[in-house]
């Protein structure tokens, strides 16, 4: 800013509640980072206003803590090098060790962080043993937020006993986070019942995907809905199957709604659901062999109790037969509702005329998943898209009837409030199929989620000479009005936006302006115009399978310079076999990335057997690794 006498005024000469307050808005770390280097009073202020903090060092190295965030209130220590050990020193029981020593040595570690962060309200941790929750928990007795993560083996210890500590301490607690902890489901509800202060303060509860292989029974839901009341958010994987013993049928399903009338998110998902996106019998079209246990009456019972329920998933098995009179219930008797995700749900939408039924008529509706609905038909999805006129985020999966003309047609009457499509699984849909139905959105969406399992159109057995001969024979002149720059304005660029495309799968992310070229073969040029593609990710398989006769090595990623994030996805590759050295081979492709900043090394599978190290990567080659990072020179 220039004043009236020619002199000037810097940005450095804000007043501090000014400058407190934009530093305040700035979220994100790198952003804060570069700031804090313009000069010492910015360097200050980003120390003062800094509230989350996620360390990344060796923390058993205390003069390394660093003690200028005296602001931070989410801390994160889920991250420290190396990844997975252990926060507090390791005491095999071989080992003659003073148990007081022992003690201390914990203290100190722990003493020293609430030292150094001593405003923290919200903590994310790595709770291989017991002793660091035992030992953080009395740091922070006005904790309100807690999210502990493990994907080790459980260790030997008494039911319930490893979560006490934490509650007994932090009685003031809302929001607790345990699912990507690996324990048993039984843990829970004997240590809520122990601490029923803070059992009664929770308002959050995350337990879906909680990383046992068994989901909560009907007795476990009912002691933990019994023991929080006041619960607002709660998810759980839940045991539908009514094979086996204890599953939650209609009687825990009415319990938790008279235990827990406060909800307005409400998550239960089985536990076969997390582990298969098609679990819904593909070999039936997708429909469920069988009805489970759960009625019509009792659904209606249960949104009936739970008049607040603004988000709801529902992932049963083995199914729900014609749930369109139910869903039409759900929308007169929970008004708020602007979320829903159902699960192994048949006769959704029934569409037989011009009357809209079933869950076209929950016109309220901003977020919608339908997942392996067998019978949901294009018709269905048509009236879906003339019913839920507010509708932003779709996801359609496992729906074996579903064609591209259906999506696009629900697309087209969305266009003005779809932002974020999903679709994956669906038998009849190929990548290139599934980015044509979106076409209609391309220029306003947000993120673009497709995973392609469709049949891929025949390969064209012609000699390539006559191939060539006829693209010839049926192309037109380019003029002046119609130029590679105006087709590719418009968005007209390659001809393999058409139903006829390449085919392969393709799995991909796009943010902030359409789908852009995609990494890898088989899925053609993509109907979209603008933007880069800055997420993606491949299956191994479909990559290998995409171009015959062409090989996928991990070493062809380092080309595509402009990625920034990606997902590799080995879930169903066969034969593959890592010697013990393979770990640092692994990861030395991404040292060819030059925009990559950041590793985290997780190579182990869960959960990892007790005494095995050969699953894990050894410390010394992650420091080889770190080191050769960190040598990286960062052109910003």
């Amino acid at each position: 800013m220039a004043d009236g006498g020619g002199g000037g005024k810097q940005l450095s000469d804000l007043p501090e509640v000014i400058l407190h307050s934009i530093f305040t808005a700035v979220e994100e770390t790198r952003t804060r980072n570069a700031m804090a280097l313009v000069c010492r009073r910015w360097l200050e202020v980003d120390r003062a206003t800094r509230s989350s903090l996620a360390l990344r060092g060796n923390v058993r190295d205390l003069l390394l803590v660093p003690t200028c965030f005296q602001s931070v209130t989410h801390l994160d220590l889920s991250l420290l090098s190396p990844w997975g050990s252990s926060l507090l020193p390791v005491y095999h029981q071989h080992e003659d060790e003073d148990d007081e020593l022992r003690h201390y040595g914990n203290q100190l570690i722990a003493h020293r962080l609430r030292q150094a962060f001593p405003a923290v309200t919200s903590l994310t941790v790595y709770a291989r043993i017991p002793a660091v929750v035992a030992a953080l928990g009395p740091q922070w007795p006005r904790l309100r937020e807690v999210k502990l993560i493990r994907w080790h083996q459980r260790p030997n210890s008494e039911v319930g006993t490893e979560l006490v500590p934490l509650l007994q301490h932090c009685s003031s607690l809302f929001s607790v986070d345990l699912s990507n902890f690996y324990c048993w489901t039984e843990d829970l509800p004997p240590a809520l019942r122990a601490c029923p202060r803070a059992a009664a303060s929770l308002i959050r509860l995350d337990l879906l995907g909680l990383s046992s292989d068994q989901g909560f029974n009907s007795r476990e839901l009912l002691a933990i809905s019994a023991a929080c009341p006041n619960l607002r958010h709660l998810r759980a994987s839940c045991v539908f199957n009514p094979r086996l013993i204890g599953f939650v049928g209609e009687e825990a399903l009415l319990g938790l709604a008279a235990n827990c009338p406060r909800l307005s998110l409400l998550h239960l998902v089985d536990t076969s659901a997390l582990s298969s996106s098609r679990a819904g019998g593909e070999e039936n079209g997708g429909v469920p062999p069988e009805d489970s246990r759960i009625s019509h009456r009792a659904l209606e019972e249960l949104f009936a109790g739970l008049p607040l329920l603004e988000d709801l998933a529902l992932e049963v098995y083995p199914g729900v037969c014609d749930a369109g009179p139910v869903l039409e219930t759900l929308n007169s008797r929970c008004p708020r509702m602007e979320a829903l995700r159902l699960g192994q749900f048949q006769g959704i939408c029934r569409a037989t005329g011009l009357h809209l039924d079933g869950i076209a008529v929950c016109g309220r509706l901003r977020r919608l998943a339908v997942k392996n609905a067998g019978d949901l038909t294009d018709a269905g999805l048509v009236a879906i898209g003339r019913g839920c006129s507010r509708l932003a985020e779709l996801e359609i999966e496992g729906c074996q009837e579903v064609t591209e003309a259906g999506i696009r047609r629900l697309v087209s009457n969305r266009r003005g409030t779809l932002v974020e499509v999903r679709i994956a699984g669906c038998r009849r849909l190929t990548a290139a199929r599934s980015l044509w139905s979106v076409e209609p959105i391309r220029d306003r969406v947000e993120s673009l989620h497709s995973t392609a399992c469709g049949t891929p159109p025949p390969r064209d057995r012609r000699p390539r000479r006559q191939i060539l001969r006829r693209k010839k024979k049926n192309s037109r002149p380019i003029s002046n009005t119609d130029s590679p720059a105006r087709r590719r304005k418009e968005g007209r660029v390659g001809s393999g936006a058409g139903r006829g495309a390449g085919s392969g799968g393709c799995h991909c992310g796009c943010r902030g302006g359409g789908a852009g070229p995609t990494c890898g073969g088989g899925v053609g040029e993509l109907p979209a115009a603008g933007g880069d593609l800055h997420q993606g990710g491949r299956r191994l398989p479909e990559v290998c399978e995409a171009e015959p006769g062409r090989f996928f090595g991990l070493d062809s990623l380092s080309r595509y310079t402009r990625l920034r994030k990606m997902k590799l996805d080995c879930g169903e590759a066969q034969g593959c076999f890592i010697h013990g050295t393979a770990h640092e081979h692994f990861m030395n492709f991404l040292l060819k990335l030059p925009t990559i900043r950041d590793v985290q090394l997780r190579e182990d599978y869960y959960p990892a057997p007790e005494g095995d190290a050969s699953t894990e990567m050894r410390v010394d080659s992650t420091s080889r690794f770190e080191a050769a990072l960190n040598r990286r020179i960062i052109p910003d």
